[in-house]
């Protein structure tokens, strides 16, 4: 917890009260845990915000659509999830028929391998005495495999499998390379190879994607039975069920931050009531008129860009294509399409957005564990997604540390909510193989862990205490207080 250095202020429900969400892939797990106990113990939070996997989290507890993140059937604790962030249906596919060909090129050496085995074996029958068995079985074996492998049998057959099941990769990726084109209206020059082209970034955030919109669309539409719109139309209707009820209970300020590729700089998206969206959105930037390119009013000109914020800040960067979004003909871009993703170190960004959005205090949740120490070393994973998500979760432990240490003192408390210990990558969404507790966990183990968490670090010692801080207050640098977890 950051503390300002009188002791005393602590949590206050009188404070406008900001609650943001960080962390990538499986971290929308704990995000959901912790959102649930918040939600029953009735903390008053005015505003919600995220990056990465939480903006996914902010968009849900805006709009008080939290429980289909945590109950039995919701986004994290269904099977569905195992399947977020899986490998691009066109390579994946494509993967399929080339294991196919490698199945059948191998056929040849395992027949001979079986005729090896069954020269053993008629070996041994002859030698207990059994010659008759041992010389059937051998001639049986060998007479199948010389018609195996005359030639107009294997030797033919094997290469045209091996040759369609080839053409038939390569015929989905380009397949896919031509629907991409045809289904996407966002189009834009490229300088990449057909190659590259054909297979691009290896996982897709479809999935995820698609289950949170569903989810959406069950929330907005209530009991009517009623077909999900378009995409665009969606989004209006997010915005219009936000804008109309803010204020109410359980319907909180959004702001969700991701970044441009194209124009290199951070993007945020937000919706703000009225005491606070004026001053928000013309607030002065580090360089003089700046301010309207990278700031968007999702209850103005942006309002269709609601999904877009959720997409740009779930496309993890290298490992899936950036959200490609074209902005509005009336705003600064004038109507450009340019790639958004997130940005892992981005959450200093997110916290000052925060505080120009007018929040005294900070509740911070995230699913990075705390700092290593001495004697703490594992196994380095060898999988794909195990190597990524340990350079990310490396990535967002460093950039949570330097967030504290940049805003102790801007508010007048930061309370961060996170696990002592987290097995589970950003892309581990089938579980993993835990060396600590010698066992494997699951995304739905980290849901109730972040409850859990939630209760033990902030709900019981900080709220349930009233005005009294939950710890000592500890000092450090000069004097400043130095951040420390609850």
């Amino acid at each position: 917890m950051i503390t300002p250095e009188s002791p005393e202020r602590a949590y206050s429900t009188r404070l406008r009260t900001a609650l943001l969400f960080t962390g990538t892939g499986t971290a929308g797990a704990y995000h959901a845990g912790v959102l649930r106990a918040l939600h029953e113990a009735g903390v008053k939070i005015d505003m919600v915000g995220g990056r990465g996997i939480g903006a996914a989290s902010a968009l849900f507890a805006a709009i008080d659509g939290g429980a289909r993140l945590w109950e039995a059937a919701g986004v994290w604790k269904d099977r569905s999830a195992s399947r977020f962030y899986g490998w691009r249906r066109p390579l994946q596919y494509a993967g399929y028929a080339v294991v196919v060909a490698a199945g059948i090129l191998l056929l040849p050496i395992a027949l001979l391998a079986g005729a090896v085995l069954v020269g053993l074996v008629g070996m041994i029958l002859t030698l207990l005495g059994l010659e008759t068995a041992g010389a059937t079985l051998t001639t049986w074996f060998t007479g199948w495999i010389d018609t195996l492998f005359a030639p107009a049998a294997l030797p033919t057959i094997i290469p045209r499998l091996v040759l369609f099941a080839l053409l038939a990769a390569v015929a989905i990726l380009l397949a896919a390379l031509i629907a991409a084109y045809l289904r996407d209206p966002l189009r834009r020059r490229s300088k990449s190879s057909l190659v590259w082209r054909l297979l691009g970034a290896p996982l897709s955030s479809e999935r995820l994607v698609a289950r949170c919109t569903a989810e959406l669309w069950n929330l907005i539409r209530g009991a009517a039975p009623l077909a999900a719109p378009a995409r665009t139309e969606l989004a209006r209707k997010y915005v219009e069920l936000l804008t109309e009820n803010l204020g109410q209970p359980g319907f909180r300020e959004l702001l969700v931050t991701s970044h441009d590729m194209d124009a290199r700089r951070d993007v945020v998206f937000a919706l703000l009531g009225p005491n606070h969206r004026g001053r928000f959105f013309t607030r002065a930037a580090a360089e003089p008129g700046t301010r309207a390119i990278e700031a968007f009013d999702l209850s103005g000109v942006a309002r269709e860009h609601a999904l877009d914020s959720l997409e740009s800040a779930v496309a993890v960067p290298l490992a899936t294509e950036p959200h490609l979004v074209r902005f509005s003909s009336e705003g600064p871009w004038r109507g450009e399409a340019h790639r958004l993703c997130d940005r892992p170190e981005g959450l200093s960004r997110l916290i000052e957005e925060a505080a120009a959005a007018g929040a005294e205090q900070v509740i911070l949740v995230s699913a990075s564990p705390t700092e290593g120490r001495a004697h703490e070393l594992s196994a380095g994973r060898s999988d794909l997604r195990g190597r990524a998500g340990e350079q990310l979760g490396a990535f967002e432990t460093a950039a949570l540390r330097d967030a504290l240490e940049q805003f102790t003192g801007r508010f007048a408390s930061i309370f961060l909510v996170r696990p002592s210990h987290n097995p589970l990558a950003p892309l581990d969404f089938g579980g993993v193989y835990d060396e600590r507790s010698d066992r494997r966990q699951t995304v739905a183990e980290l849901v109730d862990r972040g409850y859990e968490d939630a209760y033990r670090q902030f709900i019981e010692p900080v709220v349930g205490a009233g005005a009294e801080p939950a710890e000592p207050v500890q000092r450090g640098n000069g004097g400043r207080t130095a951040p420390s977890q609850l």
